[in-house]
């Protein structure tokens, strides 16, 4: 790394040594791009990387709310718009109870590369709260959603900051958030994505991560091995909102998936797993362990790391960050893996990332790889603007187009840089050519 890129990152580490999420994503960032730097003097000459890597603003509040046994809770809500250089704010609202100020950083400065390389004119934020839902009742996520949305509308809007749902906030959440922001502003806009169908949703949009993670996973098949899906076998891990939309379009496309985790275990069946009844489980808040109920043959683990020691052609991880970790990526190599599609936020350790790619494993970064989901946000945003819905088959060909552009763009990228398994260099070369062309048009 170049002097100017290493005495940043320094500065960083010593000013948020406790935000390692933070900094692990910027570390991964700059590795990237530093030929693009060291070729490029007006980026040290403008202190383009100094400002790209702070957040344009971070708003932090308090969200008091009252419980079914009429007890007053008190969480903290969150709020961090990192760029709106080539649009508005653009990001999902996360609900669980690791949130804090260096995981949403991280996960902000993901989101303003991740909606650059969509084409759409959006910027990057990320949201939420250390709520967890899981163990609330609707009334209490419901009290919870209003009280967020009663300091939170005052910084979003339309072509301000559109939020959506993300980790622990789904259709119902986004719902509940949505209805009092329309309280309080006396508007019915395209401020949220992630609404329902009934008040202005799209199709397909609870679908979109999972469904655009297999078109690319695809296309990336197609272009490295001249194959497909059909007839491989895959492992998920996460049974939620990304996890098993893309289960279900990889069996659909002829895969076999024969494992899939959460955080009760792993579930693994040589034979393909049933989807359906791991998506009903995980509706239900059931543990992974009954669906030995229905399958007494399979094999469960509790050990959430065992499912990356299963051999398998094609590895998807789509629950958190940091699930997959030098030694997880070096089983994976040894039993068999050609392709990693990252659905989760950076599911992957620097040093994982680093072993798939010298291996020369295909690796698509989760910024690319799970693109889906905002692209098909930017899509409601347009049904909403005209005020014209689109049918399923109109959406899912307009997210097909959109994932194979994202693959087009970031494979070139990383063939005219001499790094063909590099997709993660790649990507952040493509879009931050794209936010420097911006940053430099529109000055200081």
């Amino acid at each position: 790394m170049n002097k100017y890129l290493s005495a940043i990152f320094s500065r960083l580490n010593e000013k948020y040594y406790y935000q390692k999420e933070y900094l692990q994503t910027v570390l991964g960032f700059f590795n990237s791009i530093d030929e693009i730097v060291k070729s490029d003097s007006q980026i040290e000459e403008l202190g383009i990387i100094e400002r790209l890597v702070e957040p344009d603003r971070i708003i932090t509040f308090k969200v008091p709310w009252q419980d079914d046994q009429g007890n007053i809770k008190v969480n903290i809500g969150y709020r961090i718009q990192f760029n709106n250089l080539i649009g508005p704010y653009k990001g999902g609202i996360r609900f669980d109870a690791s949130v804090n100020e260096s995981v949403l950083k991280f996960l902000g400065f993901e989101q303003t590369f991740k909606n650059a390389l969509t084409g759409l004119p959006l910027g990057g934020a990320k949201g939420g709260s250390d709520f967890n839902p899981l163990d609330k009742s609707d009334n209490e996520i419901m009290r919870f959603c209003q009280s967020y949305m009663v300091e939170l509308y005052n910084y979003i809007g339309p072509d301000r900051d559109i939020p959506a749902g993300d980790l622990g906030v789904g259709a119902k959440e986004v719902g509940y958030m949505f209805g009092m922001y329309k309280r309080l502003t006396q508007t019915h806009n395209g401020t949220f994505t992630g609404k329902g169908l009934s008040f202005g949703g799209s199709l397909l949009r609870p679908e979109a991560t999972g469904y655009g993670l297999c078109y690319i996973t695809e296309k990336a098949l197609n272009t490295y091995y001249n194959t497909s899906l059909k007839d491989k076998t895959v492992i998920i891990s996460g049974t939620g909102n990304v996890a098993i939309p893309t289960a279900k379009k990889a069996t659909t496309l002829g895969a076999k998936v024969i494992a899939m985790s959460n955080i009760t275990g792993v579930v693994y069946d040589s034979n393909g797993i049933d989807v359906d009844l791991i998506s009903s489980l995980a509706k239900e808040n059931k543990p992974l362990s009954d669906y030995l109920k229905t399958y007494s043959h399979v094999t469960f683990n509790k050990d959430l790391k065992s499912i990356w020691k299963i051999k398998t052609d094609v590895a998807l991880p789509c629950a958190t960050q940091n699930e997959i970790d030098e030694d997880d990526a070096d089983s994976l190599l040894k039993n068999g893996l050609i392709l990693l599609g990252e659905g989760a936020n950076r599911p992957s350790t620097n040093e994982a990332i680093d072993l798939l790619i010298k291996n020369k494993i295909v690796l698509i970064p989760s910024k690319a790889a799970n693109a889906g989901g905002v692209a098909t946000s930017g899509l409601e945003m347009s049904q909403n603007a005209m005020n014209l819905p689109w049918s399923s088959n109109e959406v899912d060909e307009k997210l097909k187009d959109i994932m194979n552009n994202i693959f087009n763009e970031i494979y070139e990228t990383a063939l005219s840089h001499s790094d063909p398994y590099n997709l993660e260099k790649g990507a952040n070369i493509y879009s931050f050519l794209k936010i420097l062309d911006a940053m430099k048009a529109q000055g200081l």
